[in-house]
């Protein structure tokens, strides 16, 4: 008999801004919002004591990386613009942004939480799924040993939801946080799920809940009872199965423990708009920058590409890309430097910038990567 499968979903406490805090003691339990510039990095004062910047000051166009629980309770959260939170939250603490800690972290606690559950999918900087199946702990034991271990080697909290898939593991992640540990089954799906608003769901998007919402429908449990010929006559078969389907907790996706990616990309919204004329060496350093740290990404992740872009956002919100192929995958700073100032040539730089960006795919293992060239056609052989 095939035991049912159990899944987690681990989700470290408002990352960034806890991360913050180990470093800043002293504004625990404060509203603190993280996605500052250099400018706002804390001055230390002659009596010991730090000066922080507060968001009232802030002038620009940036976004909100991350905030604490106290600044979320005044409404400010990830990716809202920060002049917005500033009215939100005037008298909160604003940081800068600091991701080389924030990797650093990222790496520690799943390095400690692979000495228990190898089988990890990472999600990304501050997520991940496991796949306990196989494990021979007690659920509820298992999931606070792994809290234990993350604690240990960060001195940070975590979130765990444990349930039979990964989506309602990720889902009842987000029940108790911070610092929760969540199990849940399929007999528990109608009293802990069903309640929630249906854009709880990983993959319901802002649009597909405001056509939800005019349908009447808001809560998992509204969608769950849902008429299937009125979903699929707005959302077509397919989706409508789909949200049949996850309204009801069901999901087969396996926890993937490799994960190659398709491309590896840098970008930066600049804080005021640039012209290649008049801001040509700025333009220029950050260009370089950019292209030194995805190098740097691409030798982390052991990939080579072939393909080359860039990608360009005006003053006006057009977006253009170009890319350009190499003959062979590189993984070289000065050559993705020069691939990308090829592709730079081929876009008009009439009109101010506000994004600027540098990618590569086409992507190959980088101790592959000297015995692929291309063809004419662009198709990659082995040599």
């Amino acid at each position: 008999m095939v035991p049912p499968r159990r899944i987690a979903h681990l989700d470290m406490d408002a990352f960034f801004a806890s991360v913050e805090l180990l470093r800043y003691p002293e504004l625990r339990g404060l509203p603190v919002v993280v996605g500052g510039g250099s400018r706002h990095q804390p001055v230390l004062q002659p009596d010991g004591t730090r000066r922080f910047s507060k968001l009232r000051d802030y002038a620009g166009r940036g976004v909100v990386t991350t905030s604490t629980y106290e600044a979320r309770a005044l409404g400010v959260f990830s990716a809202m613009g920060t002049m917005k939170a500033a009215a939100l939250a005037p008298e909160a603490i604003l940081l800068p942004t600091d991701f080389e800690s924030y990797k650093r972290y990222s790496r520690l606690f799943k390095e400690a939480v692979a000495t228990i559950v190898p089988d990890i999918e990472d999600r990304g900087i501050d997520e991940i799924y496991l796949d306990l199946t196989d494990h021979p702990e007690e659920t509820r034991a298992l999931g606070m040993r792994l809290k234990a271990a993350v604690k240990d080697a960060t001195g940070l909290t975590c979130s765990i939801g444990i349930a039979p898939n990964k989506l309602l593991a990720k889902i009842s992640s987000d029940l108790d946080k911070p610092d929760g540990l969540t199990i849940i089954g399929f007999d528990d799906v109608p009293k802990r799920i069903w309640p929630l608003s249906a854009k709880k769901i990983n993959g319901i998007g802002p649009k597909a809940y405001a056509k939800l919402t005019s349908l009447g429908i808001e809560t998992v449990g509204q969608l769950a009872q849902a008429d299937p010929k009125l979903l699929q006559e707005h959302f077509g078969l397919h989706s409508a199965e789909w949200l049949h389907r996850v309204a009801h907790g069901h999901d087969e996706r396996a926890v993937e423990t490799r994960s190659d990616p398709k491309g590896v990309s840098r970008e930066t919204t600049f804080e005021r708009d640039l012209h290649a004329k008049h801001d040509r060496d700025t333009l220029s350093e950050i260009f370089t920058r950019l292209c030194t740290k995805l190098s740097d990404d691409l030798h982390r992740k052991r990939f080579a590409g072939r393909t080359v872009g860039i990608k360009l956002r005006y003053a006006d919100f057009r977006t253009v890309t170009r890319d350009v192929t190499l003959p062979s995958p590189t993984a070289d700073a000065a050559t993705i430097r020069r691939a990308a100032g090829e592709c730079l040539r081929r876009v008009p730089l009439d009109q101010r910038l506000r994004l600027l960006g540098v990618r590569v795919s086409a992507l190959v293992p980088l101790d592959e990567a000297e015995r692929y060239r291309v063809g004419e056609q662009g198709e990659l052989f082995p040599v």
